[in-house]
């Protein structure tokens, strides 16, 4: 027996031991778990205010996407660090924000590569912003004195990518810049050269190496308008001084202004202060051109002392410009207000020019042009041409001239064309023209030459359907001057409600003079417009067919 009792004595010890052992290791596992978790809680509560925090940053992105990679080593790391934040997912299950940033992390991080190529749609909001383009963004000064051509030209590089987009020439500055060309064909539509400030001409000779036919230039685009209340000014003075120093082209119609002391001044004086450092060349720039291009609108500025004409189209189409003014001296040479080549479907209204040639000057290939609504003066009045000169052929159609004001001006309504060119001027209306001291208000000048000696030709550019009605004023040297070829006479042309009285000033004064002129008088004229013949010729000169107009 106490054998037996000594032998049972240590295995009541062994399990006393083992059951000692078992309690130890569970509390020491409860600990364990009892620590854990009030660490687990402390973090996620941290988490869920980071969360919270930045809930609408885009540190969000990045931090489901730290939840999503590293959740495989969750555990083994009791700090605070990002591979501790993967288990708050449980939590957001129970809100429903923040499910949306888990479910979308793997896209999230791919946003450069998915939400680049919307930009194109999305740019509604700042489609004005991105539309505009200031030349002052582009390094331009405006300070009258540095070259901004180059601030210019990126400007409008910028502006020719975009559709309907918009170069801003700010109010408040002077801009100088170069001779310049704002050119497509691969420029967007639609574009606008909002002008507000001034632009001005150099005045150096380097500046134009050999001569330009232009200054500032607008080629071969579709739905350009230049708008706005700024100036563009040429500073012609410079080239203006030099004309009177050589022998330019001047208005042959001068020849028919006699001064009562019967000598011709055949160059005007000129109050110009010398500006040259050197001779600029002999070719003078248009300050404003447009050509080859569709749907122009030109609105709003003012265009002064260009050296040459003031604003030129040619080879366009769809041409609307109104409320402009031009502004250079009477006596300034060879300065046009508007000049149209080849250009068809034009109106032309609204505006105040005053130059020192025609205030609008109708060229060769111009077709339905209308203009109304316009002050002339001082100037030589609208005409069309010269035409046909070096034997060249010449086409004008409809032609409407209406509601205009003149004053001081060399000529009133004119049209002009050399001698031995081909071609034809039909269709052409001049309604309601108020005359204020206009030297020859009505001129037709078939025999047009700005050359000391012109040779003579048989073959002209026909004139035909021509009507004058409501011409009215007063007039200094003589009222009518019809001076037709005798090859090509002027046939139906015809006169109505024609008012001009004479007022003397310092020229010999003239009766209506007639030559070669076929038409109608549809009423009584003052003065009697007597030198009119009535019908038809009895033999019209008729081109061959390849010098007809179509």
């Amino acid at each position: 027996k106490r054998e037996n009792i000594i032998i049972q004595q240590p295995r009541t010890t062994m399990i006393t031991r083992k059951g000692l052992m078992l309690r130890s290791i569970t509390m020491t596992i409860l600990v364990s778990i009892l620590v854990w978790s009030v660490t687990l809680e402390t973090c996620i509560a941290r988490r869920g205010r980071h969360l919270r925090r930045h809930h609408h940053h885009s540190s969000s992105s990045s931090l489901s996407d730290s939840l999503s990679t590293k959740k495989p080593k969750s555990h083994e790391s009791n700090s605070h660090s990002h591979k501790s934040k993967p288990k708050p997912k449980p939590k957001p299950k129970m809100k429903s924000p923040p499910p949306k940033p888990d479910v979308g992390s793997p896209v999230v991080s791919q946003p450069p590569q998915v939400q680049q190529p919307p930009p194109s749609p999305l740019p509604l909001q700042p489609v004005e912003d991105s539309q505009a383009f200031n030349v002052l963004d582009f390094g331009a000064k405006g300070d009258g004195m540095s070259d901004d051509t180059q601030a210019f030209e990126a400007a409008w590089a910028s502006a020719c990518k975009v559709e309907a987009s918009t170069m801003i020439v700010p109010a408040e500055y002077i801009f100088l810049v170069g001779p310049i060309s704002f050119s497509g064909p691969y420029c967007q539509a639609n574009i606008v050269f909002q002008l507000d400030g001034m632009i001005v001409a150099p005045t150096d000779t380097d500046s134009w190496g050999r001569g330009l036919m232009w200054w500032i230039e607008f080629t071969k685009l579709k739905g350009i308008t230049i708008q706005g209340k700024g100036v563009i000014d040429g500073r012609g003075t410079v080239w203006w001084q030099q004309d009177y120093l050589s022998d330019y082209p001047i208005d042959d119609d001068f020849k028919l202004i006699v001064p009562l002391n019967n000598s011709v001044q055949e160059h005007p004086p000129m109050p110009i202060r010398s500006e040259l450092n050197g001779r600029m060349p002999s070719i003078k720039p248009t300050a404003l051109r447009f050509y080859g291009s569709i749907d122009v609108t030109v609105t709003g500025i003012t265009i002064q002392n260009s050296p040459q004409c003031h604003l030129k189209f040619d080879n366009c189409v769809q041409v609307l410009v109104h409320d402009v003014s031009v502004s250079s001296p009477g006596d300034s040479p060879n300065t046009d207000g508007i000049h149209l080549q080849n250009t068809k479907d034009v109106m032309i209204h609204t505006s105040t020019l005053a130059c020192g040639d025609d205030c609008i000057s109708i060229q060769t290939g111009c077709s339905n042009v209308y203009v109304h609504n316009v002050n002339c003066g001082p100037g030589h009045g609208i005409s069309i041409g010269s035409l046909g000169k070096d034997s060249t052929k010449a086409c004008v159609s409809n032609i409407t001239v209406r509601d205009v004001v003149m004053h001081n001006t060399m000529t009133g309504v004119r049209i002009k064309t050399w001698q031995g060119g081909i071609g034809s001027v039909k269709g052409i209306l001049f309604s309601n023209i108020q005359l204020t001291e206009v030297q020859l208000p009505i001129v037709i000048d078939q025999f047009y030459c700005d050359h000391s000696k012109c040779m003579n030709h048989t073959s002209a550019v026909s004139v035909e359907g021509v009507t004058y009605e409501k011409i009215r004023g007063t007039y200094t040297v003589k009222p009518v001057h019809f001076a037709c070829s005798d090859s090509y006479p002027c046939i139906d042309v015809q006169l109505s409600g024609i008012e001009l009285k004479p007022v003397q000033l310092q020229y010999h004064m003239s009766d209506p003079f007639c030559w070669k002129t076929f038409g109608e008088l549809i009423s009584t004229t003052v003065p009697p417009i007597d030198c009119l013949q009535i019908g038809k010729p009895a033999r019209n000169g008729v081109h061959s067919d390849h010098d007809i107009c179509l």
